[in-house]
């Protein structure tokens, strides 16, 4: 598999070895030694998977004491998958960077705590899959709203499909900013 670091640190890129022939395709979505060999040592408690259609957006979230790490990838359709870092003491804070993660790229993206993210469907319809190291209380989500023009994500729609949460999370200047231990 191939790692490359973003220039937010702590969040990678993960290519992973992918075995093709003419019955389809193999690749290894995990390997706790392999990841832990790449830096990326990270116990995961939990797995979550979704589906969703195009235009539909969700996040920007985060867990505000207990943060989560997360390992996600998309093992069906196309997103377009963003991180936002909010980690105070970050030369990163309040700067975000966005990947194309799809079932054809089979690429994987590592999210450190400390980050809001989030991810628009580009596709028909799209499955998304993500480990975290906590797990999700309910009581702790942290939200940055979508479109923040202090943030400037470029996303690749103009009107997202949104959930009644997501349409009212507070922009970055209002954010309770995650514990990113």
């Amino acid at each position: 598999m191939k790692v490359t670091e973003s220039r937010l640190k702590g969040v990678y890129l993960i290519k992973p070895r992918v075995f093709e022939d003419p019955r389809g395709f193999f690749l290894e979505t995990y390997n706790r030694d392999r990841y832990r060999d790449h830096g990326i040592d990270t116990e995961f408690v939990q797995d979550n998977y979704a589906r969703s259609t195009r235009g539909v957006l969700r996040g920007m979230h985060y867990q505000i004491k207990h943060g989560q790490a997360k390992l996600v990838w998309v093992p069906e359709g196309e997103v377009f998958d963003v991180v936002v870092d909010l980690r105070k003491d970050s030369p990163t804070f309040g700067q975000w960077d966005g990947y194309a993660l799809s079932s054809k790229n089979r690429h994987q993206l590592f999210v450190p705590t400390g980050f809001a993210h989030g991810y628009c469907v580009t596709s028909k319809t799209a499955d998304f899959t993500y480990k975290c190291s906590d797990f999700y209380y309910p009581e702790d989500e942290g939200g940055l709203i979508w479109n923040d023009p202090k943030v400037g994500i470029e996303w690749p729609i103009e009107d997202p499909i949104l959930s009644e949460k997501d349409q009212n999370n507070p922009p970055l200047e209002k954010v309770v900013l995650p514990n990113s231990d």
